[in-house]
């Protein structure tokens, strides 16, 4: 499938969460096997170019297109959860949100210094999330290759706050 048909099976959901925003639905393409399995591969193919050897995944959308990849490129999957969601010892950052902050969380023992980690997440819109993934893994002393997303919404310019690392993303709005 190419990048247009993908692009084709993200619906534009109106209003949603509130009024005034066009909310961007992969259900369609998840619900699409083979749109699903060429997305997997397109994104497994970005992160390979970056000799990426461990993801990280964030939570939740994220898990849905980071898992295969990890799978496909036979690289171990390790997750982004929000605060309490992980059962082991734990590493975290604050950040923030539209209205508010938030917590992202990782096992304390999955970040290495000698591995280098893919974050891989389902869209990028302002980048606030991706941005505090990076931080958490390198205030660790983890080694950030790339982030690689599905889908871009571009007029949100959140590439801008992910600094000079790589990011990849299959399907661009703008």
């Amino acid at each position: 499938m190419t990048i247009e048909q993908l692009r084709d099976l993200v619906r534009d959901v109106p209003d949603f969460p509130r009024p005034g925003i066009v909310f961007k639905d992969i259900s369609p393409l998840l619900a699409h096997p083979t749109g699903f399995a060429a997305a997997v591969e397109a994104l497994a193919a970005r992160v390979s170019q970056h000799e990426s050897d461990s993801l990280l995944a964030v939570e939740s959308r994220g898990f849905i297109f980071a898992a295969p990849v990890a799978a496909q490129l036979g690289l171990p999957l390790h997750l982004v959860r929000k605060a309490g969601k992980l059962p082991h010892r734990t590493v975290g950052i604050e950040y923030e949100l539209e209205y508010g902050s938030d917590r992202l969380e990782v096992h304390a023992d999955v970040i290495d210094p000698a591995r280098r980690y893919a974050i891989v997440d389902d869209v990028i819109a302002t980048g606030g999330t991706a941005a505090a993934t990076s931080q958490l893994l390198r205030d660790n002393g983890g080694v950030l290759a790339c982030y690689a997303f599905v889908i871009e919404l571009g007029f949100l310019n959140g590439r801008d706050r992910l600094g000079e690392y790589p990011v990849e993303s299959l399907i661009r709005f703008e």
